[in-house]
């Protein structure tokens, strides 16, 4: 079970990142060329949102079956000290939970915005700040951080 899911969250990662790049192209360009917030808009906002919640359900099941957060919650002390295992146990999920929460924001308060301008801008800035927040909590094959592959199959 703990390896499908470690394979199925690698998966949506790029689901993640796909639906966020499309959600700040569509802000982005809506903010700067002053367009109407459509309901296409609208549908990309949710989706992004949407599929970030999933890629967290995903995350937090796989945190608390993980033998690498079970090392690290039970051996604090000495993992705390240990690069690879504190990322895991502590920065990662940290950073995507902040993540989270600011894709959730920005959505709500994307949504309640009274103009088409403001909307966009919220929408933007709030997705921004979690998009940066993720890549640079992702163990990317060449972070400095910790390493993993781009995908794991199942």
């Amino acid at each position: 079970m703990y390896n499908t899911l470690l394979a199925l969250h690698s998966l949506t990662r790029w689901l993640v990142l796909g639906s966020l790049a499309l959600a700040l192209f569509c802000a982005y360009r809506g903010w700067i060329l002053k367009k109407t917030f459509s309901r296409t808009d609208n549908i990309v906002r949710i989706v992004s949102a949407t599929v970030a919640h999933l890629q967290l359900v995903l995350g937090l099941v796989l945190y608390f079956i993980s033998p690498i957060v079970n090392y690290f919650l039970h051996n604090f002390k000495a993992a705390v000290h240990e690069r690879s295992i504190r990322f895991f146990g502590m920065e990662h999920i940290t950073m995507m939970l902040i993540a989270i929460v600011l894709i959730t924001i920005g959505s709500a308060k994307a949504k309640r915005k009274l103009t088409d301008e403001q909307k966009f801008k919220t929408w933007a800035i709030w997705y921004t700040i979690a998009l940066v927040i993720i890549f640079l909590s992702i163990p990317w094959a060449f972070s400095p951080l910790t390493s993993r592959p781009y995908y794991r199959p199942f």
